[in-house]
């Protein structure tokens, strides 16, 4: 018998349309807010500045967006166990988080290159990494308890570390945040737990994110695998493109 719930594709499509929701209100509502519509003065746009009505609809779409992360992490954490290869899953990952950069630069720095700031790939690599890591030492059953978990902690911390020393987004919390959701992947009440405890404390909508999670039914569903690889820069890009036709292009974001 079928098992009743969400699929995979289907919870990424909800991560999609949520992080899409977040990013035109980050990379297009935040330019017009920061130039108070003075590119487009007596427009529509300008009149929803002066009421504050673009303020609130930003403020929905950047809350709405905050469903997008926790899935992401979820799959991600799901794709670990499921892989036939991890090393390619991590090469994979780590090339669309380079090819990523120079369109999540434009959309919200509005420059070529930047260094202060990476996109989310690059935290989901590094999750990745540490999930690798993690992995590698539980299976070390020779060795003492100790030692071990010693490792098992440093391997967490280093991981959290690298994140907070590449700006990348979510930064090391977003590290922290998958390896909650991997430490208690094998009962799904406990990570649904683990995880709304773990984003409660600093991002209070994305605990939403875990309704969908906890209908989630184990199965891949559509074949969409390297759809949102490249949704992701392709979506940046027009962003931009729609910010540059707007005489917005030159204006940072952040």
């Amino acid at each position: 018998m079928e098992r009743k719930g969400l699929s995979g594709s289907t919870l990424k499509l909800i991560a999609i349309i949520t992080m899409l929701i977040d990013h035109v209100a980050a990379a297009v509502l935040m330019r017009f807010l920061k130039t108070r519509g003075s590119t487009v003065d007596g427009s529509l746009i300008s009149g929803l500045i002066e009421s504050g009505m673009l303020q609130q609809i930003y403020d929905t779409m950047r809350g709405v967006g905050r469903i997008a992360f926790p899935i992401f992490c979820f799959l991600l954490v799901e794709g670990f166990e499921h892989t036939g290869d991890r090393k390619k899953y991590a090469l994979r990952l780590g090339l669309f988080a380079l090819l990523s950069e120079i369109p999540f630069d434009l959309a919200f720095s509005g420059c070529v290159l930047e260094f202060h700031y990476q996109n989310v790939f690059f935290t989901l690599f590094l999750g990745l990494l540490t999930m690798m890591a993690y992995r590698w030492t539980e299976e070390q059953a020779r060795w003492d308890a100790f030692p071990r978990t010693l490792l098992l902690m440093i391997e967490v911390l280093v991981g959290m570390g690298a994140a907070e020393l590449l700006s990348t987004d979510y930064g090391g919390r977003g590290v922290w945040c998958i390896m909650m959701l991997y430490l208690f992947r094998k009962k799904r009440v406990w990570q649904v737990v683990a995880g709304c405890l773990a984003f409660f404390w600093w991002e209070l909508p994305a605990v939403i994110a875990f309704l969908p999670i906890a209908l989630y039914n184990g199965k891949r569903g559509w074949n969409v695998k390297y759809f949102f690889y490249f949704f992701y820069p392709v979506h940046l890009l027009l962003l931009y493109l729609i910010c540059w036709g707007c005489g917005l292009g030159h204006i940072s974001a952040i």
